[in-house]
């Protein structure tokens, strides 16, 4: 160890001037006002961010096209977290059958609600990180958009925050509910970006905010606010995300979250059991996904008598495929056809006051020690 006669002045000398004001780097500011993020490592000064917050979500084709979505699929349906059947199996099934044939049916489902600036969901999140960095600080705070599967692409946002000398980075995935489809799957990807690098930043993560008040009372704010504007149907039915029941069975906590959001909704909004109800989308295949399913409600819905109901999509952060052609379009000619007479969807989160003073708050919590403490 070399002996340094004048230690004082040696450490002051060598250390940043961020380091010596360590005084001014805790707490938050009012969500009106902005935050900064000051400059507090002794990495290769930089003029761009410290910090970052990643807002993670699943992905997008490129284009309404069977070439891009293929493209996408392939890359989506390869993760293990989401297939965990073995490679010998699923492959041929794979690359044989859904590949030849998938990407075409959803390409024209994409075509149905694809925008003049691109995919709903890619733009959706867009807007919502834009809002967000607006409340946060700027340009003191990125706040960046990566997808798991597709562009931008979790790894090439990564390396470009790196680029610019962020240094530490919260990943906020837009999944309420945790699951290791999604949510786990974003986080293998970030680490994944992560493995080559000589320095890695510090991380933290956010779970889920399945049960927080402020996300319930963002859920509750959007459906009072349609019923307000077109009137209230006759039943609420919240559709989530399905997967494979035996995924819960080896110990993903996603159902439970999910049961757990809807009770809090309802006690939130004063439903009823007879008023509010639960159901999963979007299952494929012929293996038993969490049950009841969305489309075979809907349609006892219709065959029973009811004649107006309203659904929202309480695990989708942003509007994407799922909400805008599977509930709003296809779910509509569903119950229609079985016999009902209005199905309203009512708009996710999105970029609205009530979801980005949730997600602020979230940050704060999690990353409060990060932010300057002097206000």
């Amino acid at each position: 160890m070399l002996h340094c006669p004048a230690r004082r002045s040696c450490r002051t000398q060598f250390l940043p001037d961020s380091a010596l004001l360590t005084h001014n780097m805790l707490g938050f500011r009012p969500f009106r006002e902005r935050i900064t993020f000051p400059h507090m490592s002794n990495a290769v000064p930089s003029s761009g961010p410290d910090a970052a917050v990643l807002l993670l979500n699943l992905g997008t084709p490129a284009a309404p096209t069977a070439r891009a979505v293929r493209r996408y699929l392939a890359q989506f349906l390869s993760d293990r977290r989401v297939i965990d059947y073995p490679r010998w199996l699923w492959w041929p099934i794979l690359h044989g059958a859904i590949l030849r044939v998938r990407p075409r049916r959803s390409a024209r489902a994409y075509a149905k609600i694809w925008t003049p600036q691109g995919s709903p969901l890619l733009v959706n999140s867009r807007a919502l990180a834009a809002r967000l960095a607006a409340n946060l600080a700027a340009p003191e705070t990125r706040v960046a958009v990566g997808m798991s599967y597709g562009e931008p692409a979790i790894g090439a946002t990564i390396r470009s925050l790196l680029a610019d000398g962020v240094q530490r980075i919260l990943l906020l995935p837009m999944f309420p509910q945790y699951s290791a489809t999604s949510t786990a799957a974003a986080f293998d990807a970030v680490f994944a970006a992560l493995r080559d690098e000589r320095r890695v930043p510090e991380i933290r993560s956010i779970a889920d905010y399945h049960a927080d008040p402020g996300y319930i009372d963002a859920l509750a704010a959007g459906v009072e606010k349609y019923w307000f504007t077109h009137g209230r149907g006759e039943r609420l039915l919240l559709s989530f995300h399905g997967i494979p029941e035996r995924y819960v069975a080896a110990g993903d906590p996603y159902r439970e979250q999910c049961l757990t959001t809807a009770r809090l909704l309802r006690e939130r909004l004063g439903a009823s059991e007879s008023e509010l109800f639960v159901a999963f989308q979007s299952r494929v295949g012929r293996e038993r996904w969490l049950a009841p399913y969305t489309d075979a409600t809907l349609a006892e819905f219709a065959q029973s008598g009811v004649r107006h109901v309203q659904v929202v999509c309480p695990g989708f952060a942003v509007d994407c495929l799922e909400t805008l052609e599977e509930i709003a379009i296809r779910g509509r000619e569903q119950f229609l056809a079985a016999g009902g007479e209005r199905l309203d969807y009512i708009p996710a989160l999105n970029a609205s006051n009530a979801h980005v003073q949730l997600l602020h708050d979230l940050i704060q919590r999690n990353a409060r020690d990060w932010h300057d403490a002097r206000g």
